[in-house]
């Protein structure tokens, strides 16, 4: 009998663990899996407004406020743009002056608590940039797709799609060049996002299938006239755009891929997202076989997508060694293992998705000298 009762009480302890584990890398992967869009990355940190006057704005000093380039601050019921460090001007030691470009709407008043994004822009090309656009719904595989189509009068369409933590107007950064260069845009949402349908299991896959609803797009702008289509996507929307153009069946349609901050590493980027939303290091290994297990990721498909020898079309790259999401050394080995196909633009002091935000001039100009090539 004591036997009998000490295994049991053995067998209930294993099934008691077993459970905790799985528990606690649903608790991981959710943490990584469900980012909300349009909300900042985790690990970004909240700064103060210490002070604001005719065009600057005084925040908190650290390493996040001193970046260099241009920036969306967001905070509760604001949004503003800061442009460079004003050294100039005089501060207290544990502040920093930039410039304050614009406010979008609200009022940013001292102790207001705010965060740099990269997204400068809030609502459409029309009422944030001044281009005509039409809505569009996109029929993808789970339903239609919200979708932004900034004409243009090329034949060589680009296909624009977000990644971790933002929206299509992301793209508002960049829409603006694209559109001064003739080129059509088709900006998507895909699903998850809002107006999009909702993934069954609602979590992010990290582009293993989001990637179908970039095929959409991509069949969409064929039907209406692309003769060819460049796909352009930061984070996991280069992941999808890698995705795409190695198992589209329109994938001889596509000219060439931008990726900014690329995914490719889905594991490495899983591990970032639940760390930088504190989870302990404990459970990071239970969050990567949890996520794989719920939503049937696997590294091979995303290495099989990225690998440089499968690679067909001109690629440019922009990626550095400050995120601290998706890791730059596969990019680095990704330009490294194909130099005559893939060009990779290498953006210090930026963080995930932010490259054009560290130095647009630069930014725009390498893509500008990429996409002549190609159009």
């Amino acid at each position: 009998m004591r036997t009998a009762t000490a295994a049991a009480t053995a067998v209930t302890t294993v099934l008691g663990l077993g459970a905790a584990a799985v528990a606690a890398g649903r608790y991981a992967s959710d943490a990584a899996l469900k980012p909300r869009p349009g909300r900042p990355l985790p690990g970004e940190p909240r700064l103060t407004v210490h002070a604001t006057g005719p065009g600057r704005v005084t925040l908190t000093r650290g390493l996040t406020s001193l970046r260099p380039g241009v920036y969306g601050l967001e905070g509760p019921g604001v949004h503003a743009v800061v442009g460079p460090v004003l050294d100039g001007v005089p501060h207290a030691p544990d502040t920093v002056v930039r410039r304050l470009e614009r406010v979008h709407h609200g009022i940013l008043d001292a102790g207001s608590r705010v965060r740099l994004t990269p997204q400068l822009y809030t609502g459409t090309p029309a009422s944030a940039l001044g281009l005509a656009h039409e809505d569009l719904d996109v029929p993808g595989e789970l339903g239609t797709l919200p979708a932004w189509h900034v004409p243009g009068a090329r034949t060589t369409w680009v296909i624009t799609v977000h990644g971790i933590g933002t929206t299509r107007e992301h793209a508002l950064n960049v829409l603006g060049f694209l559109a001064e260069n003739r080129l059509p845009v088709l900006d998507i949402n895909y699903r998850g996002d809002p107006g999009a349908p909702r993934p069954a299991d609602g979590l992010s896959h990290l582009g293993d299938s989001e990637w179908r609803d970039l095929d959409a797009a991509v069949r969409h702008a064929v039907r209406h006239g692309a003769r060819r289509v460049i796909l352009y996507g930061w984070s996991t929307g280069a992941a999808m755009a890698l995705h795409a153009a190695a198992h589209s069946g329109l994938r001889d349609r596509i000219a060439g891929l931008v990726l900014d901050s690329p995914v490719l590493d889905w594991e490495a980027t899983l591990r970032s997202l639940a760390t930088a939303r504190r989870v302990p290091s404990s459970l990071l290994p239970l969050a990567v076989r949890a996520a794989q297990g719920r939503t049937g990721l696997h590294g091979d498909r995303l290495r099989e997508a990225a690998d440089p020898e499968a690679l067909r079309v001109p690629t440019l790259v922009f990626h550095g060694p400050d995120d601290r999401i998706a890791p730059w050394a596969p990019s680095r080995a990704l330009a490294a293992r194909r130099p005559g196909l893939v060009t990779l633009h290498t953006v210090r002091h930026a963080p995930h998705a932010a490259m054009w935000n560290a130095d647009p001039d630069r930014y725009e100009e390498a893509l500008r000298r990429f996409l002549t090539a190609l159009v």
